[in-house]
């Protein structure tokens, strides 16, 4: 019968032995494929390395609009072009500044002619009835030498009073006596001091000899109507630009 645990052992040491070449097989086969993957995956790497780097750098790169140098045919603005432009321009505007003065002028001389004519009629002292006729006079005058300049230039000259003056026209008109004469002459201080600024302005600025010639003229019997009224005020006890610590404006040029 032989002894049991020789048997047993004989038996467990074969079945081992022949599962060990069986095992080791097993266990190679991966170990031998790693290799040639592991090979290709590191010169995969490698070759892509240099394009990574590359493409990770490019977007830092700033934009070829910004860094591109100028083409040699590459055509620049004229510089005369753009003086001419300019030029072009500064004339229209100037044009249009000179259209705008006549408009303006024309409206404020309607308004002295009809707040002159109602200083005449309900004034209660005899210089501001006076003065009142001086207006219409002088400025009807004046407004006759500028209404051919402005048909010359395309100008529409206004037919009535604007707001401010029709405004000024209505409170004036509720007045009458002491109370109309302090507020006529304090409208005609600000009024003439107004109108000398902006005909000085337009006679330094112009280069129209026609206009030039007549609105030099405008602005010395403006001058002449502003000392008179600021004389007249100043006599009433209503305050004058010059009274107040302002500059008051130099005699015209003859």
């Amino acid at each position: 019968m032989g002894n049991p645990n020789l048997r047993q052992y004989t038996k467990l040491h074969a079945t081992m032995a022949a599962r060990d070449p069986l095992e080791k097989s097993a266990k190679g086969v991966p170990a031998m494929n790693c290799h040639p993957i592991r090979i290709i995956l590191l010169g995969t790497v490698t070759v892509l390395s240099p394009v990574a780097l590359f493409a990770q750098s490019d977007p830092m790169a700033p934009p070829a609009s910004s860094t591109t140098p100028n083409l040699p045919g590459q055509a620049h603005p004229s510089t005369t072009s753009i003086q001419e432009s300019t030029g072009m321009s500064s004339d229209a505007s100037e044009v249009m500044k000179d259209k705008m003065f006549l408009r303006k002028a024309a409206a404020g001389g309607m308004a002295e002619v009809q707040l002159g004519q109602l200083a005449t009629q309900k004034a209660g002292a005899q210089d501001v009835k006076d003065f009142g006729q001086k207006m219409v006079t002088d400025h009807t005058a004046l407004n006759n030498e500028m209404a051919p300049i402005a048909d010359s230039m395309g100008v529409t000259l206004p037919k009535k009073l604007n707001k401010e003056d029709q405004a000024e026209y209505d409170k004036l008109n509720a007045l009458s006596g002491d109370d109309f004469d302090k507020e006529y002459v304090a409208f005609m201080v600000k009024d003439h001091h107004q109108d000398l600024r902006e005909f000085r302005t337009e006679a330094a600025s112009t280069s129209d000899p026609t206009l030039k010639a007549a609105v030099d003229k405008g602005s010395k019997v403006i001058y002449e109507h502003m000392t008179m009224i600021d004389k007249m005020a100043r006599e009433k006890g209503i305050a004058t630009p010059g009274r107040n610590g302002g500059r008051p404006a130099t005699p015209p040029s003859q």
